[in-house]
């Protein structure tokens, strides 16, 4: 996954926000994902930003954390997120309007 990519959620994907906390389901192949509040606003800041790298740096303005370790809470939520199906990589910036 390079940071320089944009990531976009599939047609196939429904979010749901309950109290900060969000729920994913696939409706293609039934497998749902939750995240807490901080896995949430990495989600909105993920599929609205231009790109990974974008979110990334919003993200450190946010949250006191070292980059390193976000850089790799980040990079492991995405290899999750797409392994469940759940966002799709956009190599491109093509003028899509971000999905929240």
């Amino acid at each position: 996954m390079q940071f320089a990519n944009r990531v976009v959620v599939p047609k196939h994907v429904l979010v749901r926000h309950l109290d900060g906390e969000s729920v994913l389901l696939n409706l293609e192949t039934e497998k749902y994902f939750g995240m807490d509040t901080t896995g949430t606003r990495m989600w909105e800041l993920l599929t609205s930003s231009p790109s990974v790298d974008a979110a990334y740096a919003r993200l450190l303005e946010e949250f006191e954390v070292d980059p390193e370790l976000l850089r790799t809470h980040l990079t492991e939520l995405l290899s999750r997120l797409l392994e469940y199906g759940l966002l799709n990589i956009e190599t491109d910036n093509v003028g899509t309007i971000p999905a929240v």
